[in-house]
């Protein structure tokens, strides 16, 4: 692979995957009469992941050593007039970077499930599901056209959905399944519109030729209006990515898919499928940057999706939704990097967040293991002590988070604040106190978790008022949840704790080490293109002066000094002045109430559009189902020919009589007939 990449190689990367989650799925269920056992269900699917990492880092490797950019269709599988219909990878430093991390923190998931779920009836399915996942983002990831990117986009939404919902008796995953599902064809139904405009004024769904047609694009309106195409199909092109990415007002499906089991979490919503929005926008760069007007939609949705979901975090007791909540404000950070022009920035925010969200997430899901199930934080307390290997990388996960100088979260969350604060579209003065405002909370909600879960008092083992939790939603056919009394936490065992260490690796250092070639080095050469009007990236190479400079230097800044705020006034409120919170709670209780029903955008969709589909299909049903196709047309039609069957069988008396007056009556109309009107003959 020195100077061309070879195809096999690469088309191995998806299907390795694909053969082992085929191998668990169809072999290592009842459906199929369980040939396979557990053993052999998780090592097909985690060597396939394991093969596929291999071939992604080689891959990479080869990339950054000189090899050209792979471009090309793999297989046609139909031609309408010109319009070509094709399966093709484009694998270049962008795709090839976004392989690594998919399959890195697949892996990772992987062999964490064989601890996590050994309990579980459904591990065998559970192995296929993730693997079939990893198939469907890697497919989306390495497409060079249109075609193939909207197949891997609604493939992590199925397999999303089965997921969310892999406890199919529960009701509540039940619900948030059908919830994530729901919302992301609202955002799906704008992404293939966009699609649509670009294909119909291009003729081609390639991504190299959608490109060379940029300059005609820009000039083009939209028929019968006076907008801009290319801003309406931008515009379009991202309201899919809010669905996947979990934008706002699309991100309430997020924090309810936390009803699945922990390790999809961290699959779905650090690497995978909720990134794939921001992907998808830094690959389509040299079409955003021909419209201001979407890049400050974007900025906007991004600082309000940003700081507004952060408030949220501050307010939950479920381990899982806070780490969810600071998901989706993550999410924002990127999309707000994605308008303000510093894609490069957002991709990087994108695979430094990847390894320290999914080292959250799992480090979330081995407390509920120390803790039997049990997710709520008010429940923990002093867990440092039974679980040091947890304590410590989720520590490290958190520092990443909150953006402390030298770790990976620092340089690429850094790096956002700093783009933003140089951008001059409509909204940018919203989005740098956004994300500015952000840093602290940030700060203080993941150090309220950290330290209510791993510090102050011990809160478990026994009989407690909070109830109300979210029933210990991990594993649900568990009777018990919880620790009894006098029963202590303990850490998790080595299959749990491995992929901790592993990702707490990269959470410590990929950032220092990726910032100068990533944001100001050639690594995204002829992959991002940044309109020469959008400045930022220009400006920020100026005044970079390597990673260790960058990290001594923000010890004088802004972000440094708020999330240092943020931390400390989380000390301070749960461990020195427990009292301050409920206080403040009764002070600000409408507030509270506000952020406790998520700004009332559940209630809103249950209203508006839930509320109006029911209304809709009740009128549907009721008028047209009912009252004009079974009331008219069907009973209608019968009760007609009733009738006149009812008035006819007068006339069939059976009498002579009758049978001969009527044909007199008819000869005499016929005589009338030809007398009153003659010229009828």
């Amino acid at each position: 692979m020195a100077g061309q990449l070879n195809p096999q190689l690469l088309l191995a990367v998806p299907l390795a995957p694909l053969v082992g989650s085929a191998i668990a799925g169809l072999l290592g269920t009842k459906f199929f009469g369980n040939v396979v056992g557990r053993k052999v269900s998780h090592t097909v699917t985690i060597l396939g992941v394991l093969i596929a990492l291999i071939i992604s880092c080689m891959t990479l490797s080869a990339l950054m050593g000189g090899a050209e950019t792979y471009n090309a269709t793999l297989y046609q599988w139909m031609k309408v007039g010109n319009m070509k219909l094709e399966v093709g990878f484009m694998v270049d430093n962008l795709t090839a970077m976004m392989m690594c991390v998919v399959t890195f923190v697949s892996l990772m998931v992987h062999i964490y499930t064989i601890g996590y779920m050994a309990e579980d009836e459904g591990y065998n399915r559970f192995f296929s599901y993730i693997s079939l996942f990893t198939f469907a983002m890697l497919m989306l990831v390495m497409s060079n056209n249109f075609l193939q990117l909207f197949f891997g986009w609604e493939a992590v939404g199925l397999v999303s959905y089965l997921l969310i919902g892999f406890w199919y008796t529960k009701p509540t995953a039940i619900y948030a399944n059908m919830k994530a599902f729901l919302v992301n064809r609202v955002g799906d139904f704008g992404f293939i519109l966009g699609i649509g405009l670009l294909v119909a004024n291009t003729g081609s769904m390639n991504y190299v030729e959608v490109f060379a047609k940029k300059n005609e694009l820009a000039t083009m309106l939209l028929p019968h209006t006076d907008w801009m195409l290319i801003t309406v199909a931008c515009i379009c092109l991202f309201i899919g990515a809010m669905g996947k990415s979990a934008q706002f007002p699309l991100h309430v499906w997020l924090p309810d898919s936390m009803e699945g089991p922990t390790p999809i979490s961290a699959l779905i919503h650090a690497a995978t499928m909720v990134t794939a929005g921001i992907f998808m926008v830094a690959r389509m760069s040299p079409l955003f940057e021909l419209s201001d007007t979407a890049l400050s939609f974007i900025l906007v949705i991004g600082a309000i999706t940003a700081l507004f979901m952060g408030f949220m975090g501050i307010i939950q007791n479920d381990i899982k939704r806070v780490v969810a909540y600071s998901t989706l404000s993550q999410l924002g950070y990127m999309t707000v990097a994605l308008g303000a022009s510093a894609y490069s920035v957002a991709v990087f925010h994108l695979m430094t967040h990847a390894f320290f969200k999914a080292l959250l997430f799992l480090g979330a899901g081995s407390v509920i293991i120390g803790m039997h199930h049990d997710q709520d934080i008010r429940n923990m307390g002093g867990l440092w002590k039974y679980m040091r290997i947890t304590w410590l990388t989720s520590l490290i996960g958190s520092l990443a988070l909150i953006g402390t100088p030298f770790l990976s979260g620092f340089y690429s969350k850094d790096s956002i604040i700093e783009a933003v604060q140089l951008s001059n579209l409509p909204g940018a003065g919203f989005a740098q106190f956004a994300v500015l405002a952000g840093v602290f909370v940030t700060a203080f909600y993941s150090f309220r978790m950290y330290f209510l879960v791993f510090h102050g008092k011990e809160n478990f083992g026994k009989a407690h008022a909070h109830d109300d939790h979210h029933a210990a939603d991990d594993h649900h056919d568990d009777h018990h949840h919880g620790l009894a009394p006098g029963q202590k936490p303990h850490e998790s065992p080595m299959v749990v704790w491995l992929p901790l260490v592993l990702l707490a690796i990269p959470s410590l250092v990929i950032g220092a080490i990726a910032i100068k070639p990533m944001l100001y080095g050639s690594f995204f050469d002829g992959v991002i293109f940044v309109n020469d009007a959008h400045h930022a990236m220009k400006v920020l190479k100026e005044e970079f002066h390597g990673a260790g400079a960058m990290g001594l230097h923000s010890f004088t800044t802004a972000p440094f000094w708020l999330a240092v705020a943020g931390v400390v006034t989380a000390y301070v409120f749960y461990m020195v002045k427990p009292g301050i919170p409920a206080a403040i709670k009764k002070a600000v209780s409408p507030l509270y109430t506000l952020l406790e029903n998520k700004y009332y955008l559940d209630r809103f969709n249950e209203i508006v559009f839930a509320g109006g589909a029911r209304m809709l299909g009740g009128g549907l049903w009721n008028i047209g189902d009912k009252g004009l196709i079974d009331g008219l047309l069907v009973n209608g039609s019968a009760k007609l020919v009733g009738w006149v069957s009812r008035l006819i069988r007068h006339l069939q008396s059976g009498y002579i009589y009758h049978y001969a007056f009527v044909m007199i009556l008819g000869v005499m109309g016929f005589l009338a007939y030809t007398v009153l009107f003659p010229f009828a003959k």
